[in-house]
């Protein structure tokens, strides 16, 4: 453990060595960290991630100093927790840590103020709009610059998609397929998710594809027991 120390020199080994477990470390403090500070970098989540990046950095650069001082991002992992628990128990410290989302446009009007609240340029407005799919400004009933950073764009009655229920249509419920084989792998956990085993799928392949599971990129398999191939 002498690469953990300080030193005045080190080996290349020991370089590793210091790299493989401030990256187990970083891993273990996302992990500790949660989905959200992943998924969605907020104020808090931003300090934080910059915090623990910079006292890793350190010793993984400079051989006099000890990895032990790094290991204090602990610390910060259960300020971190801590701070997000409070702040859902108090109203003034949620809007603090996760602010209101406020309006980019109204009835199709650019409220051009807000713009420059939310740091953004009328290019990437118009940017975002494009990959929602908008052409035109004008259907835009309602945008609202969301916490995390995105776009919620709503558009006026007369521009959205019709729907089966609009259309007094009775839809089927929602089903998601389940994924059976990737790579020519069967997925054990899925079969019995479906109550189905190894060889009903493998005389279902055979009987339907005539392809041997190595053979397929992807199955999945509907709430119909219909079975969907895609092959290499």
């Amino acid at each position: 453990m002498e690469f953990f120390n300080s030193r005045e020199s080190l080996t290349i080994i020991q370089w590793v060595l210091r790299a493989v477990l401030g990256y187990f470390f970083m891993l273990i403090i996302a992990k500790a960290m949660g989905q959200r500070s992943i998924s969605q970098l907020r104020l808090l989540d931003f300090v934080i991630a910059l915090v623990v990046g910079n006292i890793i950095a350190h010793p993984l650069s400079d051989e006099k100093l000890s990895m032990k001082g790094s290991m204090t991002t602990s610390v910060l992992v259960v300020l971190y927790a801590a701070s997000i628990f409070i702040s859902l128990k108090s109203n003034k410290l949620r809007r603090i840590m996760d602010p209101p989302p406020f309006p980019l446009i109204e009835d199709g009007q650019i409220l051009y103020k807000n713009l420059g609240k939310a740091r953004i340029s009328l290019d990437f407005l118009l940017s975002e709009s494009r990959k929602n799919k908008i052409d035109d400004i004008h259907k835009v009933a309602l945008a609202l610059w969301e916490p995390d950073g995105t776009i919620s764009f709503f558009l006026e009655q007369n521009y959205q998609t019709i729907t089966k229920k609009d259309l007094k249509i009775k839809g089927n419920k929602f089903s998601l397929p389940r994924t059976i084989i990737k790579e020519g792998k069967i997925d054990i956990n899925e079969m019995k998710k479906i109550h189905k085993d190894e060889l009903w799928l493998r005389d279902k392949i055979k009987s339907v594809y005539h392809v041997d599971i190595s053979e397929i990129l992807l199955a999945t398999v509907d709430d119909k027991e219909q079975i969907n191939v895609l092959l290499y």
